[in-house]
């Protein structure tokens, strides 16, 4: 452990840390407001477009895709979406930096011995976070929002979709896949303070199902049994790969 700091001298780090986050947040969140125009069809709306690729993999099961119309329907919404978007974009981009404050934070609270293992823990982290992303954008919210866009209760109902529901679906389930991918390395990082143990998550298995099954009721923002499913076996795969690196 390193030298003993007071109270005074962990609250003036925690403010440095803090406000460098700030300072690279709005530098990022700047960039991003600036940017989103230029990739806003692309990127953010690539989901709703046939020639997304994930449909174009599996056009055996969506056939000919079409294009899903986004509508608006408040005065404000074009322009508090670029605001929130930009915002979780710069989120995104700073995560890294984010991780790093606070491994700088608690390093000094470390043994030498401990150092090791939890900036491990940050550094797997930071990518495991990208990775959840990456299969909630690519994979997890096409497949449900093709599901649900395609799906009709009726011929004589004409599916028109919102932007803010279309953004509020798409942001939650990419962020939050993002935060659930960090089970792995949390499992590690208990694992390797002693906390937990692989025979304590294999005895857990049963519960576990319960608890995932509850937890991705909560994700989903719509709750139909299909997308539901398409968040829970992600989750799954995430906890018998806990058990797999806690050793």
């Amino acid at each position: 452990m390193g030298s003993e700091m007071s109270f005074w001298d962990h609250l003036e780090e925690l403010r440095w840390c803090l406000f460098r986050v700030v300072v690279v947040f709005v530098i990022a969140l700047v960039g991003c407001f600036i940017a989103l125009p230029h990739i806003f069809d692309t990127v953010i709306l690539g989901p709703s477009h046939a020639d997304f690729f994930l449909y174009r993999w599996l056009g055996f099961i969506y056939g000919s895709a079409e294009d899903v119309s986004i509508i608006n329907i408040n005065v404000a919404s074009q322009f508090m979406t670029h605001i929130r978007v930009s915002m979780w974009m710069a989120l995104l981009v700073v995560f890294p930096f984010l991780m790093y404050q606070i491994w700088i934070f608690v390093k000094p609270a470390l043994y030498d011995k401990e150092i090791k293992g939890v900036r491990s823990a940050f550094l797997g982290g930071s990518g495991l976070f990208y990775l959840g992303c990456a299969v909630g954008y690519f994979i997890v919210f096409p497949i449900i929002f093709k599901f649900l866009t395609g799906y009709r209760v009726s011929a004589d109902i004409v599916n028109q979709i919102s932007l803010n529901s279309y953004m509020s679906t798409m942001l939650s389930l990419v962020f939050v896949m993002g935060l659930v991918f960090e089970l792995p390395s949390l499992a590690w990082l208990l694992g390797k303070i002693g906390v937990i143990k692989r025979e304590m998550l294999r005895n857990w298995r049963r519960y576990a199902v319960v608890v995932l099954l509850v937890l991705a009721a909560l994700i989903t923002p719509t709750g139909d049994p299909f997308t539901l499913l398409v968040v829970f076996l992600p989750l799954y795969g995430l906890y018998e790969l806990s058990i797999c690196v806690v050793k």
